[in-house]
């Protein structure tokens, strides 16, 4: 079923528009290592959290954001607007510099992008080699990647939007340890990650990013775009450590499906945006894969799955109601009027 959105300055836009990875691979590459340069930046300068939390970047209104990073000067942060196409660099100063997100190199945004960060006064040092690319060219030395096509970009933004929105819905379900609603730049991918409060070994031979991010149990679901191992858009969902029968576990919808070769289940793009309801597709798959890895690995369901209040939503609460929060100079705010 196709839906139309409104919102668009007048365009028919779909809400779920198609997107073969074949039709923009070079942008999304492009965009890939775009991200890639941003997200490095703010690896280099932010403490360490827990489970590397420190360097996704994040959902905003307009794209995405490093959100506040340290510099010598203050703070500041780098916005990816995929609405107006340029990407901000603003500071605690108030300074802002704009870069346009036009078809051109890797190499030449790097470029611009660290004169940026100069002129600003921010210095960083940081590893100009790719991640997740199978020919690692460093940054400065990439002419090869050079596409972008900002129809397609407009395309991937609006399913990341509501994609997100769906998320935050699933994270909402559960009160034990969960990440943010994240866009890790290495994998170019839009994640959640609900853990069970229980320590686990990380796999064999892991680098220093799998000896932090899978030292607890936990279940990670995610939508990226495809890539070489996939090569097409599709939601994801893992549990680790995978527990006995995981493989074979029923989960929702009907064409959602265990891959061998990725050791996930996935749900393709294409099958979402034809459904009559595409958020509740997505949520049922969600939901239904971390329902077969908490079961089977014996998670704690009963303490880490508590309903909070009802909130917002236009829940029509009257002044006084359990819904509402005290007024100042009533007796529940523990005050008197003066």
């Amino acid at each position: 079923m196709k839906r139309k959105n409104a919102d668009d300055g007048g365009s028919a836009a779909e809400t779920w528009p198609a997107l073969p990875l074949d039709a923009w691979r070079a942008t999304c590459d492009t965009l890939h290592l775009w991200t890639q340069v941003v997200g490095k930046v703010k690896l280099e300068l932010c403490p360490f959290f827990n489970e590397w939390w420190e360097v996704p970047l994040a959902l905003t209104a307009r794209g995405l954001t490093t959100s506040t990073v340290p510099f010598a000067g203050g703070a500041f942060a780098i916005d990816f607007d995929f609405i107006d196409h340029n990407l901000y660099v603003r500071t605690s100063e108030g300074a802002v510099k704009t870069l346009p997100l036009i078809a051109r190199s890797v190499a030449d945004f790097y470029t611009e992008f660290v004169a940026t960060l100069s002129a600003l006064g921010i210095t960083v040092n940081f590893n100009t080699r790719p991640q997740q690319f199978k020919h690692a060219i460093p940054f400065e030395q990439d002419h090869e990647h050079a596409a972008y096509d900002p129809a397609y970009v407009g395309r991937w933004w609006r399913i990341l939007t509501r994609v997100g929105v769906v998320m935050e819905q699933y994270r909402a379900g559960f009160s034990g340890k969960s990440s943010p609603v994240q866009f890790y730049w290495g994998d170019f991918d839009l994640c959640v990650t609900r853990f069970s409060g229980k320590p686990s070994e990380p796999p064999k031979g892991a680098n220093r990013r799998g000896r932090y991010t899978e030292d607890e149990e936990n279940v990670t679901v995610g939508f990226w775009p495809g890539g070489a191992k996939y090569p097409k858009p599709a939601f994801y969902s893992y549990t680790y450590p995978a527990p006995a029968g995981y493989k074979t576990a029923h989960v929702r919808p009907e064409s959602a499906r265990f891959d061998p070769k990725l050791g996930e289940f996935v749900l393709d793009y294409d099958d979402v945006r034809s459904a009559a309801a595409p958020e509740k597709m997505i949520l049922d798959f969600l939901r239904s894969t971390y329902a077969a890895g908490a079961s089977l690995g014996h998670w704690d369901s009963a303490a880490l799955e508590k309903r909070g209040p009802d909130v917002g939503r236009n829940l029509g609460a009257k002044a006084g109601s359990e819904t509402d929060d005290p007024t100042p100079g009533t007796a529940d705010a523990g005050s008197t009027a003066s």
